[in-house]
């Protein structure tokens, strides 16, 4: 019995792991803005708790935008890029069950019970990168990305899971705000 329940834990600690890594990304944009009329780009702002992570976010928002053809401009450009890095601790509670118990029977008629359960918590970083373009001249948001992904304590790790998630923001952009 006590390999069956270890073996459990092993799973269910795999499957979260793999659940927990899936990366989402969500997009936005204003259907009345005309893409077609920005070319040029100016980084208003990059926020983050790790001051490493202002150049990775820069470099690969600056590389997504070249690919479509935009280019930054110190300043004045006709969009200004504003990033956020939101990180929070999340938990999930994970309760394996060892068994129903042995013999037959209910209650006082010879049965003992629904066996044993273990319940663990664990506990994981969750980091989301929010991008938000903001027309230059009249001050409004245009297009919003955001990309959320487990973070790891390795550095080599975050580094690709933000280029990844960035590649797919950016995927689709401009949006074809022709269709209504």
């Amino acid at each position: 019995m006590k390999i069956q329940k270890v073996a459990l834990v092993l799973i269910g600690m795999i499957f979260l792991a793999g659940a927990a890594s899936a990366q989402q990304v969500k997009t936005d944009y204003d259907r009345g803005a005309n893409f077609a009329q920005y070319k040029t780009y100016s980084w208003a702002q990059v926020k983050t708790k790790d001051q490493l992570d202002v150049d990775r976010i820069k470099s690969a928002v600056n590389a997504a935008l070249a690919a479509k053809g935009w280019a930054q401009v110190d300043s004045g450009g006709d969009v200004s890029v504003v990033a956020m890095e939101i990180t929070r601790n999340q938990q999930t509670l994970n309760t394996f069950y060892d068994g129903f118990g042995g013999g037959w029977g209910w209650r006082r008629f010879g049965g003992s019970g629904f066996g044993e359960a273990t319940t663990t918590t664990d506990t994981y970083k969750v980091g989301t990168v929010v991008v938000d373009l903001f027309d230059a001249k009249t001050k409004q948001l245009i297009w919003r990305g955001s990309s959320s992904d487990t973070l790891s304590n390795n550095s080599d790790k975050n580094i690709k899971n933000l280029d990844k998630g960035l590649d797919k923001m950016f995927k689709h952009f401009p949006p074809d705000s022709s269709k209504k």
